[in-house]
Parts: C-alpha cells; structure tokens; sequence
C-alpha cells in the first residue's frame, strides 16, 4: 500500500522557489522602476541627460511623454521619456 502525501506538502517546494524568486529578482526589478521613474518625473530644464542609446544632451522642453534635448549647438532631437538612462 502507497500512502499519498498531503496536498500542501507536495506543493510545498514550488512556493519555496517562488518566494526565493520573488525576493531575488522581482522586488529589486520592482525597486529600480521606481527609481527609475523618481529620477524621470525629477528632471527639469537645463539637466544634462544620457539616454539609453548612449546619446548625451541637454533638455531644453519638456513634454507631457517625451523631452526635447539639445546634442549640440543647432540639433535638438525628441526623445521618449522612459529613453532617459541616467542624469549627469
């Protein structure tokens, strides 16, 4: 005769992985989009930027999705605000 083990037992290594999971890599995602977000919703005219393809300016306008940067002295370009890597 077999005995079966109870349902909460044999689930029991399943929810061991998703909580070490959980601890792991979802909550310190979680932390860094917010963070990421702070530091968009912070930024103001005149910041100097670097977006996430490498390209390095400085806002001049900002809009209600995207900012308006300044490369160099003539060439502004339009960026997606979530483009926005880091503030120098």
């Amino acid at each position: 005769m077999q005995t079966q083990t109870p349902g909460i037992i044999g689930i029991m290594p399943l929810l061991l992985i998703f909580i070490v999971f959980y601890f792991l890599v979802i909550m310190p995602q979680k932390k860094q989009q917010r963070k990421h977000a702070e530091m968009i919703k912070n930024i103001k005219k005149n910041d100097e930027v670097v977006t996430i393809g490498g390209i390095h300016g400085t806002v001049v306008n900002i809009k209600e999705k995207t900012f308006v940067i300044r490369v160099d002295d003539n060439i502004k370009i339009e960026i997606d605000k979530t483009a926005v890597a880091s503030v120098v």
